[in-house]
């Protein structure tokens, strides 16, 4: 059978942890010889390991990508959704590119043009999707009703477009081949960094 018993607790001047009473002294004595408080994200490390923990979470690092310097901890976030340098792929022609040149270029590349197969006129990339949900299969200049063609006669002369499942497919393959490259990347330029200071 456990006895509870409730002990009066008293909070370490050092480390800032309620500690019985009782062991107060000990505890502070032992604590200010042993634990250092880091200064940046409060945490109590022990002394001999401060200078590992400020350089594996918060000494600033460089991007491999764009060289700009930040914190460890945010690289790799930085490195995969903001950095300008990361790769992009265009979602009109699923060309990987530079995050910071993705805008331009799809403004360029979204405006060539492609044949609809249903109703055979040339439609700007960028409104494709809308065209091909809209598309009835008829040109603006054959006011022929579809009730007039046999639909054996429409097969044969307006070819159904397949889906974009492929490029779809293309894309996200793309995008996390990209992930895994940026991923080894970080990982090499880690290895290398923490080789470089290892005396």
């Amino acid at each position: 059978m456990a006895i509870a018993c409730d002990q009066a607790t008293s909070i370490c001047s050092h480390c800032d942890r309620a500690v019985p009473s009782s062991n107060l002294d000990l505890h502070v004595a032992h604590c200010s010889r042993k634990l250092e408080k880091c200064k940046i994200c409060g945490d109590m490390i022990p002394k001999k390991h401060a200078e590992e923990h400020f350089l594996s979470t918060h000494a600033p690092v460089a991007c491999s990508l764009c060289s700009e310097t930040m914190e460890r901890e945010v690289l790799a976030v930085h490195e995969g959704q903001n950095c300008s340098q990361r790769i992009v792929t265009c979602e009109y022609c699923e060309f990987p590119l530079p995050a910071i040149d993705l805008f331009k270029h799809q403004e360029v590349c979204g405006n060539r043009t492609e044949l609809c197969h249903l109703c055979s006129r040339y439609v700007r990339l960028r409104e494709r999707d809308g065209h091909e949900s809209r598309c009835n299969g008829r040109t603006n200049n054959i006011a022929e009703s579809s009730r007039n063609t046999s639909p054996a006669e429409r097969d044969r002369s307006a070819p159904r477009r397949q889906p974009h499942e492929l490029s779809k497919k293309g894309l996200l393959f793309t995008i996390a081949i990209t992930g895994v490259a940026v991923l080894f990347g970080s990982l090499i330029f880690q290895r290398k960094a923490e080789d470089n200071q290892v005396p």
